[in-house]
């Protein structure tokens, strides 16, 4: 019998006031995000065990959680405030004041205009897809209520077994419908470089829903004229499922944290001997790029990415743009919701499909480069990595865990194969 309780999943906006948080019904804890305005600071996992809890406690944990990333975006500024004392003693019963309880409001009203400084850049938004057209629907829902309203909202239908997409689309107005027929993630996703029209190219995923200001704050993040990539925040849209909760509390979702890093040079050089560690950038499910960077360092490798290799056409394009002296930045507050997979044995499947892209990419990377530090973690960081979690999988007996372990070894392998099968495929478009 299955001993597996779901997570509620619950946002708090700050500056509407702090409640008492009582437990929730077959849940065994909330996952809980903090909100300043629409400004992502941090979340907190809290069993059932610790519920209810009474607002005045709820506010001292919120501060010891927003305060290292509050400082994080204000640093320019001089944020050097230590973490405040609330004396209050509110009732219990009522939402906390978080304006007079704490002694962030200023720096917080700095990290408020910083997030809301406008933006001209034109945007064009890509969602490729693929026989999908429930979660697609709700994806294009979201990006219609934008407070930005992008230039461009692209569908790329990417080689579809029927006509659902193409009659959502048709639906929807203001939405612009491509049919790729070859499949391929990067290959839907440089056909919708090739049909957008903005300075900044934005992709998303059809499995997410974007926040209001996803857009709006991925153009922020492009301020330095260097900086070629943005990434942002990566949350999950639900932790319903065994499997939900397996990907986001084991292997670590797609978060990134919330505090602003900027990729450069020195990140690269650093790590260039052990592997550099691109993925760490963002997600292919929140980013966007200059539209030039295609001109500069070329498009998607077309050998990598879902319907191919897997995975890791992304990271492998943050790698060129690093290693070609240019920029990547994770900008957290752009933020959208994901809705991981539901169940065990396509969360598995999952998994091997992105270590076998993630080894794939390590093999282009080293042949395009000549970077050894890929090949160091194809054949000494990760045996290491994998022995240690399978002996410890083993000793504790987590048998679904080592079960996904098994899955993502047999990816390495195969991706090794892909590549060897692949190696003079050599399609990245340099204009």
């Amino acid at each position: 019998m299955s001993t597996f309780a779901p997570w509620k999943v619950l946002h708090i906006e700050l500056s509407e006031g702090i409640p008492t948080l009582t437990a929730e019904p077959k849940y065994q804890g909330i996952y809980v995000v903090f909100w300043w305005y629409g400004i992502p600071l941090g979340h907190q996992e809290i069993l059932a065990e610790q519920l209810p809890m009474p607002a005045l406690s709820l506010c001292n944990l919120v501060v010891q959680t927003i305060t290292p990333t509050v400082g994080c975006h204000l640093l320019d500024h001089g944020f050097k405030a230590p973490l405040p004392v609330i004396s209050e003693n509110p009732s219990r019963d009522k939402p906390v004041n978080f304006h007079a309880l704490i002694t962030l409001q200023q720096p917080l009203k700095l990290l408020q205009e910083r997030c809301s400084q406008p933006v001209s850049n034109s945007v064009s938004v890509v969602v490729c897809t693929r026989n999908r057209p429930q979660q697609l629907a709700q994806c294009l829902r979201s990006l219609q209520n934008l407070s930005q309203p992008p230039q461009q909202i692209l569908v790329v239908d990417n080689a579809p077994s029927d006509d659902a997409t193409r009659q959502l689309v048709a639906q929807m107005p203001g939405i612009q419908y491509v049919l790729e027929p070859r499949p391929g993630l990067s290959v839907a996703r440089n056909t919708g470089i090739h049909h957008s029209t903005g300075n900044i190219i934005a992709f998303t995923d059809d499995d997410v829903i974007v926040h209001p200001d996803w857009s709006a704050r991925l153009q922020q993040g492009f301020e330095n004229p260097k900086v070629m990539a943005v990434t942002g925040l990566v949350l999950p849209g639900e932790l319903e499922t065994e499997a939900q909760v397996f990907f986001e509390k084991t292997f670590g979702g797609f978060s990134q944290g919330y505090r602003v890093l900027t990729f450069d040079s020195q990140f690269f050089d650093e790590m260039k001997h052990r592997g550099v560690p691109v993925w760490r950038i963002g997600a292919g499910a929140n980013m966007a790029f200059r539209r030039k960077v295609f001109e500069l360092v070329g498009d998607f490798d077309e050998r990598l990415g879902a319907g191919a290799s897997g995975c890791s056409e992304d990271s492998e394009l943050w790698y060129r743009i690093l290693a070609e002296g240019w920029l990547c930045r994770y900008e957290p507050a752009s933020v959208v919701y994901h809705y991981h997979r539901s169940d065990l044995d396509g969360l598995k499947q999952q998994m091997y499909q992105y270590m076998r892209g993630h080894v794939a990419a390590l093999l282009v990377q080293f042949a395009r480069y000549q970077h050894w530090g890929n090949l160091r973690r194809l054949f000494v960081a990760l045996p290491k990595y994998y022995t240690r979690q399978f002996l410890s999988g083993l000793l504790n007996g987590f048998k679904s865990f080592n079960k996904m372990l098994l899955a993502q070894v047999l990816g390495c392998f195969s991706g090794v194969k892909f590549y060897l099968q692949h190696r003079y495929f050599t399609k990245v478009i340099i204009k």
